[in-house]
């Protein structure tokens, strides 16, 4: 079972950490600290278990009759793939996973794909919050269980 509090805190914990590291981020000498990969590592385990978890919320709209509630699941859906698509790529060019750090050659750049990755993903939870969860809960005439 999925409730939406569940959905809420992952989303606000993925709020948190896109913040403060955007601030740390920022200086160039935070960004090879343990402690400034450790959360960034955490932000991507966070992004994936968090997509995982709403795709497992579609299927009251994909078995509605109603075509504008099965689009919206397709719409989520498809941007989840793009998502997570676009994360992967992203990790390939900055992060070495083996090593468990980050590999920076030009911080400016990181920093802006970087602060490009966090808007992709508050927009997103922001679209789950007003657009999607609304029409879960009126799907499954459930308040509290998104799946």
């Amino acid at each position: 079972m999925i409730t939406f509090d569940e959905l809420n805190a992952q989303g606000h914990e993925i709020t948190e950490l896109s913040n403060v590291l955007s601030y740390l981020l920022a200086n160039r000498n935070m960004c090879d600290t343990e402690t400034c990969c450790d959360l960034f590592y955490r932000y991507g385990d966070r992004i994936r278990q968090h997509l995982d978890m709403v795709d497992h919320t579609y299927a009251p709209l994909l078995s509605s009759a109603d075509p504008d509630l099965n689009n919206t699941a397709k719409r989520f859906m498809g941007a989840s793939q793009e998502i997570q698509r676009i994360f992967a790529q992203y990790s390939k060019k900055w992060c070495e996973k083996r090593k468990h750090a980050l590999h920076i050659s030009n911080h400016e750049q990181f920093v802006e794909e970087t602060n490009g990755i966090f808007d992709m993903m508050l927009n997103r939870i922001q679209d789950e919050v007003e657009n999607l969860y609304p029409l879960i809960r009126e799907a499954r005439g459930d308040t509290q269980r998104a799946a």
